[in-house]
Order: C-alpha cells, then structure tokens, then sequence
C-alpha cells in the first residue's frame, strides 16, 4: 500500500467531493449530503487502514469494509475506481439503465462485500463476519460505517449487543455523525443521544472524533482495537455537505442535485480548495 501524508490524503477528498459531484449531477440522482460527509472516512479507510485492492479481493485473510449506509454509495463508487476496481469513466452509467451501478451497494460491483442500502442491515452482518472471524482463528478486522438516523433501527442495538458479549475486539463501527437525516435534525425525528453512552453501556469501546479530519481518523482507525475484549465504536463527528459551504449543515441536499449553477459554484469552490492543497504540497 503506498504511504500518503495528511496533505495528500487531503488533497485526494477535493478531488474525490469534485468527482462524485459529477457523477451526481450526472445521474440526475445522489445522496449528496451524507457523501460529502463521509468522503474523507473513506478515503483514509481505502487508503491508508484497509489494505485491501483488486489484486487481494479474494484472500480470505483480507480486512473486510461493509457500508451500512448505502444510500451514500457515490463517494463509494469514487474511491473504488481510485483504487483500481473498474474505470473511473464507468460511473458515467450510474442510475441509468441496465447499469450495474445502481444507487445503493451490490455486489455486482467489484470490491464491494455485500449488498446494503435497508438501513439497520450493516452492523448485523459485520458482527457476524467478525464472529465467523473469531472462530475461525483469522486475522482480519471488520469495519463498518452507519448513518446517524440509521441509529433509529432496532437491529443495530442487537447486533451491538452481541458484538460486545462475544468481545468482538476486531470489529470497528464507524458513525458519519452528522445530525442530519432526510427530514431534519436526528434530535427532531428520533433523538440518538447520549449515543456514545449508549454504546458504551452496551459494552464498547467508544471513541469520539472529528469525522472530517485525516489526522484524527488515521490516529483513531490504527489504533483497533482501542480496548482489548471490545468492539470498537468511532463516533466520526461530521459536516453534512462537507466542502461545498452552501450545502453545509442544510438537510434539503441528504438527497438533492445541485442546478447548473449550484454545481458551477460547488466545483469552483472544490477547484480554489485543490489549487491551495496543491500549492502546500509543492512547498512542503
């Protein structure tokens, strides 16, 4: 895996937040939002944590990353083509049809582990991987990323109640908390809170971050398990609509394609943020 600094890594979620824009304003559809958030989760996952890449997608020793929040698929589809897993220009195809990039995870798509999207679903599965993983005497970790509003699924509580009683040290739950979801603020359609009490009384091991900075979550994502005998629960505080200041912390872009005009000014701002990135890295 090749060694990237903070600035680079920086630089790569620019350009990432400009291309899945693209292919939203492409598509005519997108959870822009909750892509935004979480682009840079992923960028230090697939980049920096993981390990994983087209040439060991099948070693059964491999970690394993499972999207519970599927509805952000694009900022997905993105860093995949960036790591090598089909052409960046095949996402010119998505949400149309007969195209295989549809808008939640399958597994018809190259380098994604299992299908997701009904919310409440991510967890689950990743407990049982991790479990299998145990028993198995196998090496890898599991990660998973949910959604804050996703939080309001009964599943996600049972699967946390057994990842803790079988001491699932290799798993690793990351919230894109962003406190916005499709109608409002989580507290206003069904409030989390305390969610990392909540974790904690539920037997993990709770960490609490800021989501959108690669320093914190490369720190945070390499040190698992953060307790020995514990599953590990990031708390990824995050900014939805992340880089594009008009999108910002407003619930209308969970699920929104940006005009002519909007997408001109998100790029132009994304473009001055990758040229002041870029010039850092020629100084440095």
């Amino acid at each position: 895996m090749k060694q990237y600094t903070d600035l680079e890594l920086q630089l790569k979620s620019v350009k990432y937040r400009k291309a899945l824009l693209k292919y939203i304003k492409l598509a005519k559809a997108g959870h822009t939002g909750g892509d935004l958030s979480c682009t840079d989760i992923l960028n230090v996952l697939y980049n920096d944590v993981l390990n994983v890449s087209p040439d060991n997608i099948s070693d059964p020793n491999r970690n394993r990353y499972i999207q519970s929040k599927g509805h952000s698929v694009e900022a997905l589809y993105v860093v995949l083509a960036d790591q090598g897993f089909y052409p960046e220009s095949d996402l010119e195809t998505l949400c149309q049809y007969k195209s295989k990039y549809v808008g939640h995870p399958t597994r018809k798509i190259p380098g994604i582990e299992f299908n997701t999207g009904a919310l409440g679903h991510g967890l689950p599965i990743s407990a049982g991987i991790a479990l299998a993983a145990k028993r198995d005497k196998a090496p890898y970790n599991v990660f998973t990323m949910l959604g804050d509003g996703e939080l309001a699924e009964g599943s996600n509580w049972e699967a946390a109640m057994m990842a803790a009683h079988y001491k699932l040290d290799n798993l690793v739950a990351i919230l894109d908390h962003n406190t916005l979801q499709i109608t409002g603020h989580n507290y206003e359609v069904c409030d989390p809170n305390p969610i990392d009490e909540k974790f904690a009384a539920f037997g993990w091991e709770v960490v609490s971050i800021d989501g959108n900075s690669i320093s914190e979550l490369r720190k945070t994502l390499h040190n698992i398990p953060a307790k020995t005998g514990k599953p590990t629960f990031v708390i990824a505080n995050t900014t939805k609509g992340k880089g594009v200041s008009f999108m910002e912390h407003v619930k209308k872009w969970h699920h929104g394609v940006p005009s002519d005009e909007e997408y001109k000014a998100a790029i132009e701002e994304l473009t001055l943020a990758e040229d002041a990135l870029s010039n850092q890295l020629i100084e440095s």
